[in-house]
């Protein structure tokens, strides 16, 4: 079974996603991307945007939980 994945690990991802997505649109348009460029140009933007989306995704996945007091849950 699978565990569900908490909501701070989705935020920090989706965070991770724009932040790399505004800086392949500014390398882009402002910057010489010679250092992608053995990749096809359409997929250079979405691989600098999904890279660190995924190892942040992985990192907060794999990152122990840190339990909740049961006195606040309550």
């Amino acid at each position: 079974m699978t565990a569900p994945i908490e909501a701070k690990v989705k935020a920090a991802s989706t965070a991770t996603f724009l932040a790399g997505l505004v800086i392949a649109v500014l390398n882009a348009i402002v910057a010489d991307n010679s250092l992608l460029g053995p990749l096809p140009v359409w997929l250079q933007a979405p691989l600098l945007a999904l890279v660190p989306a995924g190892l942040t995704w992985l990192a907060g996945y794999q990152a122990r939980h840190t339990p909740r007091d049961a006195t606040r849950d309550a």
